[in-house]
């Protein structure tokens, strides 16, 4: 029996089924698809992708050349990736154009969860996506410091706030409205009040990403999240390999459970520690206990994020943002992290895409 010819409308034909990782839809029925040239057993691919998707191109590529030769075999294949543009439609009745909103949060404080939020937010952008970064913790605010942010938002003529800016990353923060040393004392109706204003009147303008780092514990600002007009796509739960810190985590994922905001995963924070002068590793902490953890409550685990000194010393300094731009070795972890946690999300939408719309009689 002789193998299938290999031609342009062969590939297509091998490739047109593959799941959107944004949506879930076939890459064929959003017109993904490009040119296909093919020239003896070699095959080149113009495939679109939109940035939300950008940060996991290498599997994507992977899957591509992997159904085509699995379908022509013998079929090399180079995937070339261009923007599909896809604007984020508007959300509810807040009108917000935000593709997916993900909650970083945390059983108990001390774990590092908003060095994790804003480390997570910056590796998103620099993957390629478009992100924005929400600092709820409003008892605490430690998203100004760790990325060096000064400045108060301003309120335009169109009354939507204006956020101060990480290069090109708006970012907003009760710690650009109060003075270093002030203290926020307020019940739950204005933190509420102050949490919505901030999800919903903030000039985000579109996003493919909006990482809210959540106060520690299980308390307001969740039920508020949850409530709101706009939903939470997941929540990523923070801790360490610690035991003690694993029961606190295990709180934040049922409270996220019962106020119906999925888990998209948990990160293992401060795991481990490499001496810089002799490379030998350190638990100082444990090891492996949120991945444990994770496999026991079959919720996904994103992966590991050491101690490393060169990020504490940046986030001290507010110049987390420039480490993770310009230091390959200590933003690896993140990246792992950050590529896990869309691969979640795609898989999650390949396995329930949203049905087409029937046209209005």
């Amino acid at each position: 029996m002789s193998e299938p010819k290999l031609t342009a409308e062969a590939v297509r034909a091998a490739i047109e089924n593959l799941p959107d990782p944004e949506t879930g839809r076939p890459l064929g029925s959003m017109g993904q698809i490009g040119d296909i040239h093919v020239r003896q057993q070699h095959a080149d691919i113009r495939l679109g992708l939109s940035t939300h998707s950008l940060p996991i191109a290498e599997d994507v590529k992977e899957q591509v050349a992997s159904a085509v030769a699995s379908r022509l075999p013998g079929t090399t294949v180079e995937v070339q990736v261009h923007p599909h543009a896809r604007p984020p439609a508007r959300s509810g009745q807040a009108g917000v154009r935000i593709k997916t909103i993900l909650a970083v949060g945390s059983g108990k404080g001390g774990v590092g969860k908003s060095t994790v939020a804003a480390s997570l937010a910056l590796t998103l952008e620099r993957l390629g996506a478009r992100v924005g970064l929400m600092d709820a913790d409003v008892y605490g605010p430690s998203v100004p410091h760790l990325l060096g942010l000064k400045g108060r938002p301003t309120l335009e003529a169109n009354k939507r706030i204006q956020p101060i800016r990480c290069g090109q990353m708006p970012v907003m923060s009760m710690g650009f409205l109060i003075e270093p040393d002030q203290a926020v004392i307020w019940r739950g109706p204005m933190l509420h009040q102050s949490i919505t204003q901030f999800l919903t009147e903030t000039d985000w303008g579109e996003l493919d990403y909006l990482v809210i780092d959540m106060p520690p514990g299980t308390g307001d600002v969740a039920l508020t999240l949850s409530q709101g007009a706009v939903p939470i796509a997941g929540a990523v739960v923070v801790c360490t390999p610690q035991e003690v810190a694993l029961l606190d985590a295990v709180k934040a994922i049922s409270m996220f459970g019962t106020v119906k905001i999925p888990v998209a995963g948990m990160v293992e924070n401060m795991s481990g520690f490499v001496c810089p002068d002799c490379n030998r590793r350190y638990d100082i902490f444990g090891a492996g206990g949120a991945r444990a953890k994770a496999e026991e409550l079959d919720v996904p685990f994103l992966g590991e994020v050491p101690i490393d000194p060169v990020l504490r010393e940046a986030g001290d300094a507010g110049e987390l943002a420039a480490v993770i731009r310009d230091d390959a070795r200590a933003r690896a972890p993140m990246e792992k992290v950050a590529r896990s946690l869309i691969r979640s999300l795609a898989q999650k939408a390949a396995a329930s895409p949203p049905k087409p719309q029937l046209p209005t009689l």
